[in-house]
């Protein structure tokens, strides 16, 4: 019985060889990036490359996939480890940082992008790249409380005031909510086309459309 068992059933076989014939490339392997990349790859998405330049610390294992064996590793190929082991899935990692000069290079042959950094000048290469080259993007952030998951051309990148990557609140089960819900609207496009965005606010536990 393959792995997909359970996601054939409930998604049907169009969607599913839809994913399978799908590339995904996603930005940042962190709190959101490390858990989307593994859900995607567990629903059957078929090409899958993961672009982040950092390397596991301790700080990190609250609210990602990693292992204190891991710590000092390359984020993007411990992923790519992890998914292969997990389900035979093989992740393009690409240990590097997406600037304007490389992000073309590193986002072509993509039918979808997700930009899950946590910086301002990432994401905002993330979107200047995609544009260049025609393709969807879905940007997913987090900030305290609150999270939003916006399509371009929606998509209005933060200022770069809060980008102190070592000092910020996060809630580990807001990631993870953040990641599936993130993992959810991509699986919805890759087979149907669909393109919904929304925002979550923590607190309340409240959805809304973005």
């Amino acid at each position: 019985m393959s792995f997909l068992h359970h996601e054939q059933l409930f998604r049907g076989p169009d969607a599913m060889r839809r994913l399978k014939a799908a590339t995904v490339t996603v930005c940042g392997a962190g709190a959101l990036g490390s858990h989307l990349v593994d859900s995607l790859a567990r629903a059957g998405v078929g090409g899958l490359r993961v672009v982040d330049r950092d390397r596991v610390e301790e700080r990190n294992l609250s609210t990602q996939v990693w292992t204190r064996a891991d710590v000092g590793a390359p984020k993007a190929k411990l992923l790519a480890h992890l998914v292969f082991r997990a389900v035979g899935t093989q992740v393009d990692a690409r240990v590097k940082e997406l600037v304007p000069r490389n992000a073309r290079a590193l986002l072509r042959g993509s039918d979808l992008v997700i930009d899950a950094f946590d910086n301002s000048v990432g994401r905002a290469a993330v979107q200047a790249g995609a544009a260049e080259l025609g393709l969807p993007c879905l940007h997913a952030g987090l900030a305290a409380d609150y999270a939003e998951l916006v399509w371009d051309p929606g998509y209005r990148v933060p200022s770069a005031a809060g980008d102190d990557v070592c000092d910020y609140p996060l809630a580990r089960n807001l990631a993870l909510v953040t990641a599936a819900l993130a993992a959810e609207l991509a699986l919805r496009f890759l087979a149907t086309g669909e393109q919904r965005g929304l925002q979550l606010t923590f607190g309340d536990l409240r959805l809304h459309d973005a």
